[in-house]
């Protein structure tokens, strides 16, 4: 049943743009239109929206913190209606003209949302790698190459240069590329 409900809303999603902040709380509860529709080809969608303003904590991690006014959409009636895709693919038909003629579905790749380690536990290094989100692998910004033009070598580990590469392991406190 297509109807206005309740919903946990995570903040990120309304706010997408707002990643270098933490949200306190990180949920807000909404009137969202949810339900099902008798037909497939119809979703349950809302007919009338109105926004309203919440105090959220927003946080810039070890740089500031304060209480700002968001403003969220709530929905206050819903009906099923043509799902835009379905409703699309009718008109194309219509317009090309050609029943038979089929196009190959795109596939469309969801980012998984999951969180990778930190590349190092030492907070003063952190800068000094790059992580692909995908893979949660680690690797140094600093390219071995770069070293080399400076006559230094590159500890993968570490993302630190030095003359040598066994100082490196040895001894702290060198410098970067």
């Amino acid at each position: 049943m297509c109807q206005v409900r309740e919903i946990l809303v995570d903040i990120f999603q309304e706010y997408p743009d707002e990643v270098e902040y933490i949200f306190k709380p990180s949920c807000v509860p909404l009137m969202r239109c949810a339900g099902c529709c008798n037909d497939e080809s119809l979703e349950c969608v809302p007919t009338e929206c109105y926004n309203i303003t919440m105090q959220i904590m927003k946080i810039k991690p070890h740089i500031s913190q304060h209480i700002m006014d968001m403003s969220f959409q709530q929905h206050s009636q819903c009906e099923c209606r043509p799902k835009k895709e379905v409703k699309s693919k009718q008109e194309k038909k219509a317009k090309r003209g050609k029943g038979l003629k089929r196009k190959r579905k795109k596939i469309r790749y969801k980012p998984k949302r999951f969180h990778c380690e930190p590349c190092t536990e030492k907070s003063q290094r952190k800068h000094l790698f790059v992580q692909d989100p995908q893979t949660c692998k680690c690797s140094c910004k600093n390219t071995d190459s770069r070293c080399k033009t400076r006559q230094l070598e590159l500890n993968e580990r570490t993302c630190r240069r030095g003359k040598e590469p066994k100082a490196i392991h040895l001894y702290g406190g060198h410098s970067f590329c």
